[in-house]
């Protein structure tokens, strides 16, 4: 296929909207799958040149020619979009800036809840191999969910029509993390059959990396002369995380103009965490020892006595996400409709059973010159005599068990219809649409403490295999057989769970209910789309530990305009206003607490906190100077009312306990502060040597992205802070060479410093700023070597500078927390029938 062929293919399908054309995504990924890379790319851009909002897209083929371990990495290299990670392990966006709960996430147009306290979407269980397109939405219109606040990530899975007749694709590899040699492996196929009016189509995905978490932790202080280490914290985590995914869809194309379909997505990430952790304590007020908490003076010296602590941990987390739709795409008189009845299933899960010992002491020579290696040498007490972590003796042993579950279910029914008219002398579109979404959401959390069993040994549990580490392991850190240790409490004691803690319960019921209408009108000049949404919640949040239930319903109303004007040919000017909210997690609204009569206290939730609002601006100037290149600057503004975020608020006591109404509660848990404010600049070119270069230097090319931002907002207080998630500056960049059946890419990913908590202006917690270099090469095999069948062998380097990730409290100068984990690397196989 060409590519002036490809572009015509791609025109089609992306004057549609978002959520309608049933039949042209199915047309756009047959270009997507099957066209060269060049064309690909120039198919998914012309479709963000007649999109009728702003948004990017990204296409399979560009997805997989980057070494993604999840749908957040692809995601990432987008403008204005950036990544949290969890381990160094992708896991959540902040879209623009914006906090993770402000994105929605979607597929094939029908969003759903996020596995992460119902509201967050977790990225990191969806591999990018089973997504056939991605739209990412900065600009929402009226047949979007309002609580798409910054951004739509709406993820088209395969279609069976996206090939004709029977095909196969499966990918395999294996590699290695180079801290602790872990094995890395990635699995994944593809099987469909269409004709011209049925087609069924079946995908599965798994991923394995075993890894360690080299970490260092600290309690330091700022103190006039140096910097005053309070307590050291040496961890080694082994981790086994794997994603795993599968679904299908059956279609039946009964005409042209019609479709039914039944489709389903069953994805998972699951994370095994073995911890080895021994804290070191220069400071304890409430010993009553003179030689502890002396400051280390000025940074190396010894100590005579230094407070230690053991925890060991074999845990476990995991989510998922199962959602299934049944779909009927049909005309009826000069109608187009969609029919959508959707069931979404989510759980999280968290088990953590920790052997914690205390009371333990050594002496220590300490060298904090650079503090995020400290070296750390072990004595026995008041002496010179050396000893490892491995040899401390500990006072007690305590038993912690800390277990956390949510799990939400929610049912869609989801009706579109759109005609075309004339509106005020212009050709014009008309769309309209309703929605209705009954949400449900149970669970809790637990922190159990005990006596640890007195005949399970913890010390014999300890292995004789140093920790795998890039830093300096003075304290002669050595493993522990963490299952077998955890094995043999559970066989002392029985069961190894807890119940949830009353005052975290969750009991939540939410129905929403959503309708609008909207205008889309055809100039010579462009186009401009118009309209409005309402959406109505009902909600009731029950503290079973209370015996109350707190029941509240409010409606929004959410207008929004977007004008797309043709500069030129090749040049386009888009103007957006658009308004959006974002609801309490169901976390956040719970109504289980912990109440004191006596003080007037609580903690726990806030069953009476309000969404958050917004409304803003876009403005993008884009030209599309080559068909697979493009150069823009875009403009863009939030302002946020209601800023939800955790502190201590005023509440009325009845609210828990109906005899005390009327009097007023001190709520430690979140509160709606005010005064928010989102404001940023995207640059982004792409560019390819086609058409100024001769062969062979015609097939390098060039993106680069980025994004400039700044946020705040004021608490209850007045105490002003940025947005959680905001960076002052992100940035991507990737060059590339692709010919010959050859595609090499070196990928550059940087943000700067953000902020992860807002309880307190003393102990505000950011992350410093981060980077990623990774590499990643493709080969076709030729023709002549292969039949029909396409051979693609394929190589994949992560974190190719060894980064390691900062976080601290109030400046750099004062760190918590310093971890790394090293490269990984993977090589395998691809083929495509």
């Amino acid at each position: 296929m060409n590519l002036k062929l490809a572009i015509k293919l791609a025109l089609a399908p992306a004057l549609l909207t978002y959520g309608s054309g049933a039949f042209a995504q199915s047309q756009i990924e047959e270009i997507v799958v099957s066209s060269p890379i060049r064309a690909s790319q120039a198919a998914a851009l012309e479709s963000k040149r007649q999109a009728f909002n702003v948004k990017d897209i990204i296409s399979s083929d560009t997805i997989g020619r980057f070494p993604d371990q999840n749908l957040a990495d692809s995601l990432g290299r987008l403008p204005g979009l950036a990544i949290e990670r969890d381990q160094g392990q992708a896991r959540f966006i902040n879209f623009r800036g914006s906090p993770a709960r402000w994105t929605s996430i979607a597929f094939d147009g029908i969003d759903v809840l996020g596995a992460d306290n119902g509201r967050i979407p977790r990225f990191d269980s969806f591999p990018s191999v089973i997504t056939s397109s991605v739209e990412a939405n900065k600009a929402i219109t009226p047949d979007m969910p309002g609580e798409a606040v910054a951004g739509f990530v709406n993820i088209h899975t395969f279609s069976p029509f996206d090939r004709e007749g029977f095909g196969l694709s499966l990918e395999g590899g294996a590699g290695e993390q180079q801290l602790g040699d872990g094995d890395v492996s990635k699995l994944n196929g593809r099987l469909s059959w269409s004709n011209d009016e049925f087609g069924v189509v079946v995908y599965a995905s798994s991923n394995e990396r075993e890894q360690v978490t080299d970490n260092r932790e600290y309690f330091v202080e700022s103190v006039p002369g140096g910097l005053q280490v309070n307590e050291l914290d040496f961890r080694s985590y082994n981790v086994d995380r794997e994603d795993n995914a599968y679904g299908g869809t059956f279609e039946y194309r009964p005409s042209a103009t019609s479709r039914y379909f039944v489709s389903t997505l069953y994805s998972e990430f699951i994370d095994f965490e073995e911890r080895n952790q021994f804290i070191f304590e220069f400071l304890d007020e409430d010993t009553g020892l003179s030689n502890v908490g002396t400051p280390l003076d000025p940074t190396s010296g010894y100590q005579p006595v230094v407070l230690a602590q053991r925890a060991l941990e074999d845990g476990k987390y995991d989510n998922s996400t199962h959602t299934s739709t049944f779909g009927a795409d049909f005309e009826w008189n000069d109608w187009r409709v969609e029919a959508r009845l959707n069931y979404t299933e989510t759980e999280n899960n968290t088990h953590l059973p920790i052997p914690r010992s205390v009371g333990g002491a050594v002496a220590a020579s300490y060298d904090v010159t650079d503090v995020l290696n400290p070296q750390l040498n072990l004595f026995e007490v008041g002496t010179q005599n050396p000893i490892n972590a491995a040899d401390i003796e500990f006072a007690l042993d305590l038993a912690i068990l800390v277990d956390f579950g949510m799990d939400t279910e929610a049912t869609k029914i989801k009706f579109d219809a759109e005609r075309d008219l004339e509106l005020f002398g212009a050709d014009s579109t008309l769309k309209v649409g309703f929605m209705t979404d009954r949400r449900d959401a149970e669970g809790g959390s637990a922190i159990a403490f005990g006596g640890f069993p007195a005949d399970v040994n913890i010390a014999s549990f300890a292995t004789s295999n140093l920790w795998d580490t890039d830093f300096e392991n003075t304290i002669g850190g050595v493993y522990y057989d963490n299952p077998g240790l955890i094995n043999a409490w559970g066989a002392s004691v029985g069961s190894l769970t807890a119940p949830f803690d009353p005052d975290s319960l969750v009991g939540i019921e939410e129905d929403i209910f959503a309708a609008y209408a909207m205008v889309t009108h055809q100039f010579d000049w462009g186009n401009f789309t118009w309209g409005a949404r309402q959406e109505y919640t009902d909600y009731t949040s029950s503290g079973p530990d209370l015996g109350i239930a707190v029941s509240d319903d409010f409606g929004d109303f959410l207008p929004s305009a977007h004008l797309n004007y043709d500069v030129a040919d090749d040049v386009k000017l888009r103007v957006s206003a658009s308004t959006g909210l974002s609801r309490p997690t169901y976390t956040e609204w719970r109504a289980s607490a912990i109440v004191d009569p006596g003080e007037r206290t609580a903690v726990g939730g806030n069953p009476t906190l309000e969404a958050e609002t917004t409304w803003g601006l876009d403005a993008s100037l884009e030209w599309y100077y080559a068909p697979s290149s493009l150069l823009s600057v875009a403009a863009f503004s939030r302002q946020v009312d209601n800023v939800i975020y955790a502190d201590v608020v005023r509440v009325d006591g009845g609210l828990y306990i109906p005899s005390e109404a009327g009097n007023i509660y001190d709520l430690t848990g979140f509160a709606n502060g005010a005064d928010g404010e989102l404001t940023g600049i995207e640059f982004n070119f792409i560019g390819q040597a086609t058409d100024l270069l001769p062969s062979p230097f015609d097939g390098f090319g060039v993106s680069f992205n980025h994004t400039a931002l700044d946020s705040e907002f004021a608490t209850l207080n007045g105490r002003r802070f940025p947005l959680p998630g905001t960076s002052d500056g992100i940035t991507n960049a990737s060059l590339f060479y692709e010919k010959w059946g050859l595609s090499a890419r070196i990928n550059y990913m940087w943000r700067d410093a953000w902020l992860s908590g807002t309880e307190s202006d003393q102990l505000a917690e950011f992350w410093d700023e981060q980077e990623r270099v990774d590499f990643s090469v493709r080969y076709i095999l030729p023709e002549s070597l292969t039949g029909n069948t396409q051979v693609t062998l394929f190589g994949n380097v992560n974190n190719l500078t060894d980064e390691q990730d900062l976080r601290f409290i109030g400046s750099p100068a004062t760190p918590n927390q310093y971890e790394g984990y090293g490269r990984f690397w993977v090589v395998g196989l691809r083929l495509d029938i």
